[in-house]
């Protein structure tokens, strides 16, 4: 069920928002109404997570049940049984680890078995492979990925590494703890929410008008984000995508280019602005998960302002319990990569998302090296934007291609200015305005006026005003998704 849908938006939210707050009124003792309040949430979500499918829901009672067990076992071993406390750990990522790596790697693992059963050429073996081609020789179906599936155990995992580390108390309620796992505002993409920042939140949080007015302010311009910027990018880049690949020429191959860094960016991070405002509704409070990053001036500022929850994710369980920069340049040069591969990895079963993930490795290294002083040192910063914006659109190019011989192809188009196609199809008085607000909105007018805003938001006419386009963009997006507008969402297949 997507947040941009009218099921959703007319049914699904409106009855949950209704039947909760009616609840919070009827019971009197806060034990009671948190229960209460705690259990209809839980349930709600397992229906949003259902709605893909019962089979799905399997899949997130499995993940609850594996990372519960687990975490209270942990509790219960003293210190002094730490390598008890270990195994358990170890078996319980190890089980979270497989879960995954089934759902997202077992198509490609059955591809490559495949390919290396027939025997052909050297050639054509790479190739096959690189194109992620099986001959269907095993005989096996390929495996449905569930939705959200990255994001829900990368959050169930930081729970048991949490208590482990002693840095939470476990949870002795299983419903509670199946609440933070299916949580639906943040389920099913994101953001990665560590149980040590929400634990208080479950059983002591505290709604109130202020909070929810301003969720549904964030909800309204996430909506507007997803609807009508991210949708209108993706009609023109999926329609491109169509094309003959070798002969789109300069233009056209930078207009897609700009327009899926816009598509993935004003998609993802309208996405976890919804999650956020939706939280706030239910009085939770989740961290930000995008910082403006394309007004970033470095590859390492980039990755500090683009999926912060996921940065964050590897920068705590991964990168620093590998030893982080503590031993050496040689040693934190190779955690970087290491978190990098697992970062494109973790995107999904394809060498697209690896070797994006490798790139941006090898840059995060040479910054680390000695480009990042070069770039401190620069005055002119308008350098620094040119050359991080760049690379991370020409990166989300490789991202979106379905294997790497279409990347290497799209990146060739930038050499020649001869198309069979006119670049002026795509460029509708929609489409440009659509570009002009998506550029000045992603940080150009916040970086402005941001300042001003804080100090008078709270003036009546701001405030009013401030309602006023809220919900002209709530109108706009919900006659869009009315009229049958083109409304996928990228981050669903991770």
């Amino acid at each position: 069920m997507l947040f941009s849908s009218m099921i959703f938006l007319w049914i699904f939210l409106p009855i949950v928002i209704i039947v909760y707050y009616i609840l919070n009124s009827i019971f009197q003792s806060p034990n009671v109404k948190t229960r209460v309040k705690n259990t209809f949430l839980l349930i709600s979500s397992l229906v949003f997570y259902a709605w893909g499918g019962i089979y799905f829901l399997a899949i997130m009672i499995f993940s609850i049940l594996v990372n519960f067990t687990g975490g209270y076992i942990i509790s219960k071993l003293s210190p002094r049984q730490k390598f008890l406390r270990g195994f358990v750990l170890f078996i319980t990522i190890l089980l979270n680890l497989l879960n995954l790596g089934y759902f997202k790697y077992f198509n490609m693992i059955v591809a490559i078995i495949e390919q290396v059963m027939t025997h052909s050429d050297a050639t054509t073996f790479w190739t096959n492979i690189l194109y992620m081609r099986g001959t269907g020789e095993l005989g096996f179906e390929k495996v449905v990925l569930p939705i959200g599936i990255s994001f829900f155990t990368f959050q169930a995992m930081s729970y048991v590494i949490d208590v482990y580390r002693k840095e939470a108390e476990s949870q002795r309620n299983i419903f509670d703890f199946g609440l933070y796992v299916a949580l639906f505002p943040q389920l099913i993409a994101g953001p990665i929410v560590r149980y040590s920042d929400v634990a208080l939140q479950i059983n002591n949080r505290v709604e109130s008008l202020n909070k929810f007015t301003k969720g549904i302010k964030r909800f309204c311009y996430g909506l507007g984000k997803k609807v009508l910027l991210a949708n209108t990018f993706a009609l023109v880049v999926d329609s491109i995508w169509k094309l003959d690949l070798n002969n789109l020429g300069f233009w056209i191959v930078l207009l897609v280019t700009i327009s899926y860094a816009f598509q993935i960016y004003y998609d993802f991070s309208g996405y976890s602005d919804m999650a956020i405002g939706l939280g706030l509704m239910f009085g939770f409070e989740f961290k930000e998960n995008f910082n403006y990053p394309y007004m970033a001036l470095s590859i390492t500022d980039f990755w500090r302002r683009w999926h912060i929850s996921l940065s964050t994710w590897f920068k705590e369980y991964v990168y620093i319990p590998l030893g982080g920069n503590r031993h050496g340049i040689f040693r934190t040069c190779l955690n970087l990569m290491i978190v990098f591969l697992l970062t494109g990895i973790w995107h999904g079963a394809n060498f697209t998302f690896i070797i994006w993930g490798v790139v941006y490795g090898i840059i995060q290294i040479i910054e680390k090296l000695f480009l990042l002083k070069l770039l401190n040192f620069n005055k002119i910063k308008i350098i620094n934007w040119i050359y991080t914006f760049t690379i991370a659109t020409l990166l989300f190019l490789v991202f979106r291609s379905n294997n790497i011989f279409e990347a290497i192809t799209l990146i060739k188009q930038f050499t020649t200015f001869e198309s069979k196609y006119n670049i002026m199809t795509y460029l509708s008085m929609k489409f440009i305005t659509t570009l002009i607000v998506a550029i000045l909105s992603m940080g150009i007018i916040q970086s402005i006026l941001g300042k001003l805003y804080n100090k008078i938001k709270n003036v009546f006419i701001i405030s009013f005003i401030d309602a006023i386009i809220q919900l002209a963009i709530l109108a706009m997006s919900i006659l869009s998704i009315v009229g049958g507008t083109y409304n996928p969402f990228i981050y669903f297949q991770f």
